[in-house]
């Protein structure tokens, strides 16, 4: 299949059918929602969105945010419709694309659920530390060093 991967501004409609996809996708199953403040300190990472091309439907996003040379990729969501078809590694490489081309960032890491952390390795990222809970699930800090 094929996707396009672009950059979103904080505050737009594209932005607010993220915030719903990732709401869908990674809060509500857990009993989560967002505050005001959560999405107002969004204003300053970068929201990346992915899109099936032939439709142009919002499928997939997830947000960057950098911390001096590296870059956190967090709150991945993709539409339950188009998991494990490439949408999440199409992010992922985006990210990892935007990265070099966008800052000396030589990093990028994530909290990756249990549950993602192979599909993670596939990508080349690489555990460090413990297991640890995040918003009550079992996570792991991955990273990938860009070159």
């Amino acid at each position: 299949m094929d996707y396009h991967c672009q950059i979103e501004s904080h505050g737009t409609p594209a932005y607010e059918k993220m915030v719903v996809l990732r709401d869908q996708i990674l809060r509500k199953p857990l009993g989560l929602a967002f505050t005001k403040d959560e999405l107002a300190a969004e204003h300053s990472q970068w929201h990346i969105a992915c899109y099936s091309a032939t439709d142009k439907v919002l499928i997939g996003c997830c947000i960057l945010v950098p911390f001096g040379t590296s870059l956190k990729m967090r709150q991945v969501a993709v539409a339950e419709a188009y998991q494990r078809k490439g949408v999440g590694k199409a992010l992922a490489l985006f990210c990892e694309k935007f990265a070099l081309e966008n800052g000396n960032f030589q990093l990028i890491y994530c909290s990756a659920r249990v549950t993602a952390v192979p599909f993670y390795e596939k990508l080349g990222y690489k555990v460090e530390g413990k297991m640890f809970k995040e918003v009550g699930i079992d996570h792991f800090k991955m990273f990938k060093k860009l070159s």
